[in-house]
């Protein structure tokens, strides 16, 4: 049997997981300023517009981001995998693919801001409570024009492994927010100063990872890449299968997770949606370290399940759990110990109650980012389809029971059904995606 030091050898000479660690190096580091600035500027914001304000505040900005996700095909995921099966020798196909993804996802930025301006007056009513708030709406609503082609040029940074650039970005755009929310506390500014905060900061992200992007197309593909035909793309019916895949993923995430500060303002109200706000910034203190995996793990599955390795992929999946659950467990642990002191410390007396949402939270979001590979995973073995179903399958049972249960008994309950959402959904779909592997590493024919 290994002992410790042998088992530690072991995993160091994983070039695997050395890689792996190595790309999620950048997004860790930018995450952890990143999380520092935004954890800085969510207790000023709190302490300059109340809970209230705060629960307003991410009403406004969920109803936008999600009328934006309706509608968007997650193209970072179709252009790592396009890009992943043309490069390098199928130059003019890759940048097809790429030019098509641009294309379709500014198209589809511009009628979500479409759509959110005409249906603002609608969501300030229901959600907001205040017809007046609507101009909030649709301001905020201009990211949709200054991201016009984040999506996919994540994707292309991602495809071609240039993880630093999209850390470097995060952080200006962080500091960029962090330092107008100062600004906005300091001149004793409102929710539209905050607003306005976020508009900067996402604007210049957008751009910026635009810029990169385009930078990097050039060298990998020339110059003149944004020139090639569109009908040159190959299997235009499996890339039109695959982004709605993945936008019937997104929408299902949307309906059944995304939506839920919106579900708790039009049955509660937006103080609520505050409680619940906070503790999921302070469950973001958990995820912090474990979100930088999640791409460069889908890049090395990709790679593993493409090359039929199916040993190196189950290691893969064993040991990025293995790291994922020591940090769940070392930091879920020590913010589940201190939150009761430290939420009302950092926040103020009146944000107290946010503190058992946290804990009921942990549970859910811990055991999601164990497991966060599941959804990789099983696009990397040609089923995008599972997770869906699984996710919607189980979704209409949370959404039965927000409904029905919320309403009476608040934004604790809401917790608890969301948490029991992920542990559900993401368990099965984890278990489904392992024993394909299995069963593919017994029988090649069997998936």
């Amino acid at each position: 049997m290994s002992g410790p030091r042998e088992v530690l050898s072991d995993w160091w000479q994983d070039g695997l997981l050395r890689r792996v660690i190595r790309n999620s190096s950048f997004l860790f580091s930018s995450n952890i300023i990143s999380a520092g600035l935004s954890f800085g500027q969510g207790i000023l914001a709190v302490r300059l517009v109340g809970v209230d304000g705060w629960g307003l505040v991410t009403t406004i900005i969920t109803f936008a981001s999600n009328v934006n996700r309706l509608l968007t095909f997650r193209m970072s995921e179709v252009v790592v995998k396009r890009l992943g099966e043309s490069l390098p020798d199928k130059r003019d196909q890759a940048a097809a693919a790429v030019k098509t993804a641009m294309l379709t996802e500014a198209l589809t930025s511009l009628a979500a801001y479409t759509i959110l301006f005409l249906l603002a007056p609608w969501a300030a009513r229901l959600f907001a409570k205040d017809l007046q708030t609507a101009p909030w709406f649709v301001f905020y609503g201009l990211i949709l024009l200054t991201n016009l082609v984040y999506e996919s040029s994540t994707g292309v940074l991602q495809a071609a492994r240039r993880f630093d650039w999209i850390a470097r970005i995060n952080v200006i755009q962080s500091a960029l927010t962090a330092g107008f929310i100062l600004a906005a506390f300091l001149l004793k500014g409102g929710v539209l100063a905050i607003l306005l905060a976020y508009v900067i900061g996402k604007t210049f992200n957008g751009i910026a990872i635009g810029v990169a992007a385009w930078r990097e197309l050039n060298g990998m593909l020339g110059s003149g890449w944004w020139r090639v035909p569109l009908r040159v793309l190959p299997e235009k019916r499996s890339m039109a299968s695959f982004m709605l895949n993945t936008n019937l993923n997104g929408t299902v995430n949307l309906i059944v997770r995304d939506s839920i500060p919106l579900y708790l303002a039009a049955l509660m109200s937006v103080t609520e949606v505050g409680y619940f706000k906070l503790a999921q910034s302070l469950v973001a203190l958990v995820l912090l370290p474990l979100d930088p995996f999640i791409w460069p793990t889908y890049a090395e599955i990709s790679s593993t399940v493409g090359q039929q390795q199916w040993d190196l992929t189950l290691r893969l999946l064993r040991r990025v759990s293995t790291l994922t659950a020591i940090v769940v467990l070392a930091v879920g642990g020590g913010l589940a110990l201190t939150g009761w002191w430290l939420v009302p410390f950092l926040y103020g007396a009146a944000a107290l109650p946010a503190y058992p949402a946290l804990l009921i939270l942990l549970v859910g979001f811990g055991f999601a980012s164990i497991f966060q590979w599941n959804r990789p995973l099983m696009l990397a073995l040609g089923k995008p389809g599972y997770p869906v179903l699984i996710a919607a399958l189980v979704g209409v049972l949370e959404l039965g029971l927000i409904f029905w249960l919320v309403p009476e008994h608040g934004y604790l309950t809401l917790a608890a059904i969301l948490s029991g959402y992920l542990v559900f959904s993401i368990g099965i779909t984890a278990w489904r995606g392992l024993k394909a592997v299995r069963d593919q590493r017994v029988n090649p024919l069997s998936v």
